[in-house]
């Protein structure tokens, strides 16, 4: 099979795409004839060696995200799988072969069903980007009537955030973007307000919004540049939930402003998720995604041969939406 990966961490240029042999699965395992690759940002980060990230292996294949049909099993209990559309999440997580590949073994319970009128791009940009959206918006429970304030709302994980929220019953949907082309995304997603995160008068416009009584959830994408921002807007009981900062950046924490409001400050890691998490996040996610709740937007489309660009393309915030590598049959 064709594969991409790297030898050692460094810029995108490290990436190269090589003959490996075709996996077989193990006891537990299914193996995905993958379609298309999902590029996040943590796949970027991973193999640039952000926070001082080494390789310990000989090689990796990037990407954590994918979606593709299930063609061989290691068990005979999952011989249902066979022939089954699946989305696949956290493939490279503690292995060493990802999703930028023709095939890819994971562990039975790292692939969900894709419903069959769901395009696999669609089902390689869910793992990453609609779970972390999941848990900023339900790990503190249901949001139905609430209030709730998406940072970054054209990006990845905010698009994916706003369209949740709406079809959990979400009473108010507002977002803040930096770009003006990015209001029309972000309203098109289902935001009710959507704010220039510059904006002077940000907090007393989000107030004025809530009949002063702030919001109940916040789904951040950078907390160092919004801490004070979020403490002023959240409300009684409210949630400030994490997935980014600026990392050159340490936000300073006004606990006593938090504490007086009871304002969990929640962070958000899929890799310590745990499963009965997931399994609420996915369940929703499919659900969502197969009745058209949630339709992730796919910002640019490139080869296997072109997984240098995508990186590229990833880093420099190039693409408006998800980027995917298609992985098309011989």
């Amino acid at each position: 099979m064709r594969a991409a990966l790297y030898r050692q961490t460094g810029p995108a240029e490290v990436l190269n795409v090589e003959d490996l042999e075709l996996p077989d699965p193990d006891p537990g395992e299914v193996r995905v004839r993958l379609h298309v690759s999902g590029v996040n940002p943590a796949d970027a980060k991973r193999r640039g060696g952000w926070a001082r990230i080494t390789l310990d292996l000989p090689y990796l294949v990037p990407h954590d995200d994918g979606a593709g049909v299930v063609d061989a099993i290691g068990a005979v209990e999952d011989e249902h799988l066979i022939g089954r559309r699946v989305w696949v999440y956290d493939a490279r997580v503690g292995r060493q072969h990802g999703t930028a590949a023709e095939w890819v073994t994971v562990p039975r319970y790292r692939v969900e069903l894709l419903p069959d009128h769901v395009d696999f791009a669609t089902g390689a940009s869910l793992g990453a980007p609609a779970r972390t959206a999941h848990r900023c918006l339900f790990s503190d429970g249901p949001i139905d009537g609430a209030a709730v304030l998406v940072a970054g709302a054209a990006g990845s994980v905010g698009h994916s955030a706003v369209q949740q929220a709406r079809a959990a019953g979400a009473a108010l949907v507002i977002g803040t973007v930096g770009r003006p082309e990015h209001h029309d995304v972000a309203k098109a997603a289902g935001c009710g307000v959507v704010l220039d995160y510059r904006g002077n008068e940000l907090v007393d416009t989000i107030l004025d919004l809530t009949e002063g009584r702030g919001v109940d959830r916040i789904v951040e994408v950078d907390l160092a540049a919004n801490m004070d921002l979020d403490c002023r807007v959240g409300g009684l009981n409210s949630t400030i939930s994490v997935y980014g900062t600026d990392t050159n950046h340490k936000p300073e924490v006004p606990l006593w402003r938090l504490l007086n409001h009871s304002v969990n400050l929640r962070n958000i890691l899929l890799y310590n998720l745990p499963y009965d998490e997931h399994r609420q996040a996915a369940d929703d996610i499919t659900r969502w995604v197969g009745d058209g709740a949630l339709t992730p937007r796919i910002g640019a489309r490139f080869s296997l041969d072109e997984i240098v660009s995508s990186h590229r393309a990833i880093e420099n915030r190039a693409s408006d939406g998800n980027v995917v590598i298609d992985l098309p049959l011989a």
